[in-house]
């Protein structure tokens, strides 16, 4: 029981690597606010933890939207009493395109659902994090924005990632003193359903590119977030965590 009686945030948590995440810190005894946009997704999938041992809430929104993240903070307090840490998972690679040919549109979209979030989540966490004297952040990073992992067509994504990572590691450094442990977690290519799922020629080739010969699955790379929450990840802070398969030591 990693996370007993601790009052987690969880966005991105309708599908994939978010989902995952909630099974399983609600098995480690974590009572989890769920945040997605999609809202039937995220009622069933309250309804699966809450008719198991685990207690879940959950609050449809958009990562995007300046209010969102204030509400989740508001609907942990409320129904838990306390936030204890938040696992920032959502995000959007965009569209795969060479920067010539890439609208603004989408640059703006990618930096706001990938980097932007992370600012105005951080923003309404913190000080919910301050009021119990500590807790900890976990933001969803990818190896495409760190360590030469740069892929031709993800200039928005990696650019989102790589400012997501020096956001992480400069508020671990500024708020280390008080308690607050802030890491990010990079994983490889992870078998969702924004990452090829259900095209076996598009999973062969992601999962060639990795030494290990295939790709996550979003229960391992919940269990690398896992880490980062609990107290065995204790002095660690700043941390940009790969997870990858080996896929950022074949690009170096």
């Amino acid at each position: 029981m990693e996370l007993k009686g601790k009052s987690i945030i969880i966005t991105g948590a309708s599908s994939g690597i978010g989902a995952a995440a909630a099974l399983l810190f609600a098995k480690e005894g974590a009572n989890v606010v769920l945040g997605a946009r999609r809202s039937p997704e995220l009622k069933a999938l309250a309804q699966t933890i809450n008719q198991g041992s685990g207690r879940a809430v959950f609050l449809p929104g958009d990562v995007r939207d300046e209010t969102y993240a204030p509400e989740l903070v508001e609907l942990a307090v409320a129904e838990f009493g306390r936030l204890d840490g938040a696992f920032n998972n959502a995000g959007i690679v965009g569209d795969m395109v060479p920067v010539p040919e890439m609208s603004l549109a989408n640059w703006n979209d990618v930096m706001a659902t990938d980097l932007t979030s992370a600012f105005l989540s951080a923003k309404a966490q913190i000080p919910a994090l301050r009021r119990n004297g500590g807790g900890a952040i976990v933001y969803t990073s990818s190896f495409v924005g760190f360590s030469n992992g740069g892929l031709p067509g993800m200039a928005a994504y990696a650019a989102a990632k790589a400012g997501l990572i020096g956001l992480t590691q400069s508020m671990a450094s500024e708020f280390a003193a008080e308690g607050i442990r802030i890491n990010a977690l990079l994983p490889g290519g992870t078998v969702t359903p924004s990452g090829g799922e259900g095209n076996p020629e598009v999973l062969d080739f992601i999962s060639d590119l990795h030494p290990m010969k295939r790709m996550a699955s979003p229960t391992e790379i919940a269990q690398g977030a896992l880490y980062l929450l609990s107290e065995r990840s204790s002095f660690m802070t700043g941390s940009a965590m790969v997870v990858d398969g080996g896929m950022s030591v074949r690009l170096n």
